[in-house]
């Protein structure tokens, strides 16, 4: 019965650390969900997670109470912080369908280790983005009617409004990912279900098992609907955060008005997921000793693939300041001018020293090699990419085209309570995940183990902590 959840395929050459077999990888994953005492650690992270996500309740209460009027907005800025923490965390969001879906199709096996909890940070992220487009609409009680539903009054949605099209692309992109995660986890389920102790779990894990039992039958329609969910999750990955894009594309605003738009958005996105994706998974391997199996291979690969969409991003930003002054226009000079020297100077100098200058350091062996730096550096992406959101949607709008109309742009104690609140929401739902769910496939790292200790070095780098 704990043999079920094996594959009995070996799909390659090993991403793990030496020394282990079935058993003891079995074992490794399945005690942190499986132990009896919760680490004093966990509470204490769960309590502040909790603290921040009660901030989040405050502030949606008050914005029902007084309306959109607690926030920042003004006449010309009609997008404020909800527009840009929306585009945010659906770029964090992204990661987590890369690693499972393309890397899968690709057969790269390194994925393994970081795929799972990728999944559900995918899944966390986007339940935090949809909280803001439902909350700007004003009358969230009436966001049903973006839906298109047959109704006696004859009332369908402007299909020509980008905030359908973001209706549509993200409640698909959160259903596959979703369905997609599910699929993953049911082998190890049934894993846990065989292994645990205590009558309650063992009837959960086992409800949510489906039936597993391992047979032949089983595994060929598991990867079959896997492989299937994979190739409709890959054109999410595209597709979501250029439906993001045409929100600012299709207007005629100075600075949105630009084909580049969505490549631009979509390995910002990329940027943005992957490093979050590090952002959990370093404190992850050094508080829960998974070392083993996220191996300094898997942190070189994923600063790699950061640095390769640092420089796309970088590209889009000298693109962006080059249409700007090659279009003639007098409106688009004027905005990309006073990106650089107007009054959110500083967002846009800061947004560059974090997005395109320290990331460069990444070219270098030892950087990659060092857990501390690499980790500082994806907490310095996370904040330049919420700055890069920040200029794109303030500074176009804040100088429209009759300086008459201009007008400044900052976000409120509330505006900050909500994002600050989505963060509280993002780590509750992490820390939830990692103790009552395997953060890593157990299944997937079992058919990795390697036959011998012949070529088992997980990285060639030497870790410097």
């Amino acid at each position: 019965m704990q043999q079920a959840a094996g594959n009995p395929r070996d799909l390659g050459p090993s991403v793990i650390g030496p020394g282990h077999d079935l058993g003891s990888v079995t074992d490794k994953i399945t005690s942190i969900v499986l132990k009896r005492e919760t680490p004093r650690g966990w509470w204490i992270g769960l309590g502040v997670c909790l603290s921040l996500a009660g901030v989040l309740l405050i502030a949606i209460v008050k914005l029902l109470a007084d309306g959109v009027g607690v926030w920042g907005l003004n006449v010309p800025v009609g997008w404020g912080f909800a527009i840009i923490n929306f585009v945010w965390w659906i770029g964090i969001g992204h990661a987590g369908t890369l690693i499972s879906a393309i890397l899968l199709l690709f057969r790269q096996e390194w994925r393994t280790s970081i795929n799972r909890f990728a999944e559900a940070m995918t899944i966390f992220a986007v339940m935090c983005a949809g909280i803001f487009p439902l909350l700007h609409v004003g009358r969230p009680w009436l966001a049903y009617w973006l839906l298109p539903y047959p109704n006696t009054m004859a009332l369908w949605p402007q299909f020509r409004s980008p905030l359908l099209w973001d209706v549509f692309a993200v409640s698909t992109y959160a259903t596959v990912s979703l369905l997609f995660w599910y699929i993953g986890l049911i082998p190890d389920f049934a894993t846990l279900r065989d292994r645990a102790k205590s009558k309650p779990f063992k009837v959960a894990y086992g409800m949510l098992a489906l039936g597993w039992r391992g047979a032949a039958r089983h595994w060929e329609r598991y990867e079959t609907a896997y492989l299937l969910l994979a190739g409709l999750a890959t054109p999410l990955v595209v597709s979501v955060h250029t439906v993001v894009s045409f929100d600012f594309a299709v207007g005629i605003i100075p600075g949105w008005h630009a084909t580049i738009m969505p490549p631009y958005f979509v390995a910002g996105a990329i940027y943005s997921g992957f490093a979050m994706v590090m952002t959990l998974a370093i404190p992850l391997r050094a508080v829960f000793g998974l070392k083993d199996f996220i191996t300094m291979r898997h942190l070189q690969n994923m600063a790699k693939i950061i640095l390769a969409t640092d420089l796309i991003v970088a590209y889009g930003y000298a693109m962006e300041a080059f249409f700007a002054w090659y279009s003639g226009n007098k409106y688009e000079s004027g905005m990309m001018w006073g990106r650089m020297v107007g009054p959110y100077w500083w967002a846009y100098w800061s947004l560059m020293l974090c997005n395109v200058a320290i990331p460069q350091l990444l070219w270098f062996k030892r950087v990659r090699s060092n857990v501390l730096v690499l980790f500082i550096i994806c907490l310095i992406v996370n904040v330049g990419m919420w700055l890069e959101r920040f200029v794109i949607v303030v500074t176009s709008l804040s100088r429209d085209f009759l300086p008459s109309s201009w007008d400044m742009y900052a976000g409120t104690k509330w505006d900050w309570m909500l994002y600050i609140g989505t963060i509280g929401l993002f780590g509750t739902l992490v820390f939830l995940f990692i103790r009552f769910l395997p953060m890593i496939s157990i299944f997937e790292m079992r058919t990795l183990v390697p036959k011998s200790e012949a070529g088992t070095e997980a990285s060639g780098f030497e870790e410097v902590e």
